[in-house]
């Protein structure tokens, strides 16, 4: 009796305690529907500079709610950046920011892997990898502090910088 107490309580804990945040491995093959994500209006970002906060004349890359993979509509800033670093030469910063939603450990992993995405974009654009270090900031970089959805689209983003 007390055994089948005890797996029945050890069950229910467990079933309880997987209500909580998703797990880092559910990163980019996540179960959200499209209907969680917030799209990013291409007019917003890039080529007029609005909430752009890379800089060295570098463009900031915007990504889709706990997604790493580079949105096609973000191409077009990626390649303007490989020309700028073809341009300016030196070292590049690659940093990868999220917004608030998901633990700290999460966040600084999904921020890691948006910067090694846009890394290799550029490497596949010939900008050598040498050239390049990788830095996440996870949520603790925001570029916009509202609680909205359109600020926290400027927060999961990738920026790029010249080390100096």
């Amino acid at each position: 009796m007390n055994k089948t107490l005890l797996t029945l309580s050890t069950m229910a804990l467990l079933m309880l305690s997987g209500c909580g945040q998703p797990a880092p491995g559910g990163i980019g093959g996540s179960n959200i529907s499209n209907a969680d994500t917030v799209s990013i209006d291409e007019g917003r970002y890039g080529d007029n500079g609005t909430y752009n906060s890379s800089s060295d004349g570098f463009q900031s890359v915007y990504f889709n709610f706990d997604d790493y993979t580079v949105p096609g509509n973000q191409e077009g800033a990626i390649s303007k950046d490989a020309a700028n670093a073809q341009r300016v030469g030196g070292k590049i910063k690659v940093e990868g920011n999220c917004d608030e939603f998901g633990t700290d450990e999460y966040n600084y992993a999904l921020g890691l892997k948006r910067a090694k995405a846009v890394k290799d974009s550029l490497v596949m654009q010939g900008i050598p990898a040498s050239r390049m270090v990788l830095v996440s900031y996870g949520e603790s970089n925001p570029a916009c502090t509202a609680q909205t959805d359109a600020c926290y689209a400027q927060n999961r983003r990738v920026d790029l910088r010249l080390v100096k």
